[in-house]
């Protein structure tokens, strides 16, 4: 049965309400899928990438079973949801509250770069639902001020980042210490990774699979093309104009190095944007205040690099471009994932140089789309575009090339090269017949 409407689910009311007033009455291609076996009590195993309403399709079965099964007296947290960043699990957390707004549910988090003292209400004081990161939950419970016994379900949210960051064993041993849950859910922005598939074997018992395949009906939502651009210099003139077109009106761009972010951001303001930005070493305050400058409409734009990234989740991100074009087309998909969340529109642009083609067809491929060109009439480059044709693949006469520079080397026969003969090159040397003659007298 195809489920169209949130109200075929079987949601409590007080959780249905706060949907609708939210403005969500049909569920997304990931929550369809996950929400009735996860409500059924079954492991779920489920591929999502951001953007496609993900955080819905695990909490609303999470809470609806706190709901179903009421403790008589307060206790430790029945749900564990880990995160891979702190702005992951700040995000989920409020997610939740929203979600919980119309219940007497407690839901409270546990990350990095909060003083012991703030937490000391999780530790206190009675709870329902723990957002947390996997460093900092894993020093309280070897410090016994977390009590596992009680967690029913464990949710890993984006698997992928978190192993991708080195928690496996962190997250194993968390797993072992909430052996006596009844229910795991795993959800990875893809399941091609053989590592997240390999640990979830470790973690899931029976998992049922779902897949919201790389978003392609979300996707849809994403307008996606590029512009050619000559060098640094062409790149920041047609990002400094695109940026000032009335339709942006809040936009992420992503860059590759810490560096550049600086760079990019000095080069933005002196155009006279006003401007906000990311970077991997900031402290927990400054990055809070990136987030609230942009999501406050104080800064229209947020200049970032890919690890700073992680999990943003802002509202109303209209456009996001790509300064530099990112290392791979998973990346690329994560990146553009940040606008045309929750079934709005968005738009994705891509500033290409000549060595990002290669990059390009990648892509392309990858998202079984390809992207296309646009051109700004006063701001055209002034270089030939590489050929289309090859799409990332190199030409005739360049495999020709190296098929006749490897039948050479195969041809050629191979001599060993002594340390001792190279180092005497130069050198004069007597014959081997005035050795032996010198010998014989």
């Amino acid at each position: 049965m195809t489920v169209t409407t949130f109200s075929e689910l079987e949601l409590d009311e007080s959780l249905l309400g706060a949907l609708q007033e939210k403005g969500f009455t049909r569920p997304t291609a990931i929550q369809a899928a996950a929400i009735p076996p996860a409500l059924e009590g079954r492991d779920v195993l489920g591929s999502a990438p951001t953007g496609t309403g993900k955080t819905a399709a695990f909490l609303l079965p999470a809470l609806q079973h706190l709901l179903d099964f009421p403790r008589k007296k307060s206790g430790p947290p029945r749900i564990l949801v880990l995160t891979p960043t702190r702005e992951l699990a700040m995000q989920v957390a409020d997610q939740a509250r929203e979600l919980a707004k119309n219940t007497h549910l407690d839901i409270a988090t546990i990350t990095g770069g909060v003083a012991f003292m703030n937490h000391a209400e999780v530790f206190s004081e009675n709870q329902d639902v723990v957002v947390a990161t996997t460093g900092r939950l894993l020093q309280y419970i070897k410090e016994e001020n977390f009590d596992c016994r009680a967690v029913e379900t464990l949710i890993l949210d984006e698997a992928d980042r978190m192993l991708d960051m080195g928690f496996a064993q962190d997250i194993e041993t968390i797993a072992a210490e909430t052996r006596w849950r009844k229910q795991t859910m795993l959800f990875s922005a893809t399941l091609e990774s053989e590592a997240v598939t390999e640990f979830a074997k470790r973690i899931l018992n029976e998992p049922v699979e779902v897949e919201a395949d790389p978003a392609r009906r979300e996707r849809k939502k994403i307008l996606q093309w590029y512009y050619r651009a000559d060098d640094i210099k062409h790149k920041t003139a047609l990002l400094i104009h695109l940026l000032k077109q009335p339709e942006v009106t809040r936009s992420i761009v992503f860059v590759r190095k810490r560096d550049r972010v600086h760079e990019l951001c000095g080069w933005l303001r002196e155009a006279g944007i006003n401007t906000s930005y990311l970077e991997g070493e900031m402290v927990q305050a400054k990055r809070n205040e990136a987030f609230k400058r942009l999501s406050e409409g104080r800064v229209n734009v947020l200049v970032a690099t890919d690890i700073a990234a992680r999990g943003i989740d802002i509202d109303n991100i209209s456009h996001v471009f790509n300064f530099d074009m990112p290392r791979t087309a998973d990346t690329y998909l994560h990146r553009i994932g940040r606008t045309g969340r929750a079934g709005k529109k968005g738009t994705a642009l891509s500033l290409v140089e000549a060595h990002d083609h290669l990059l390009l067809g990648k892509i392309a491929r990858y998202i079984d789309e390809p992207l296309k060109s646009r051109t700004i009439d006063e701001l055209r480059p002034t270089t030939r575009a590489p050929s289309e044709k090859l799409n990332g693949k190199p030409s005739k006469k360049v495999l020709e090339k190296r098929k006749e520079k490897k039948a050479s080397e195969e041809t050629k026969p191979r001599v060993k090269q002594r340390h001792r003969d190279t180092k005497n090159i130069g050198k004069r040397r007597k014959p081997s017949s005035a050795v032996k003659t010198d010998n014989a007298e």
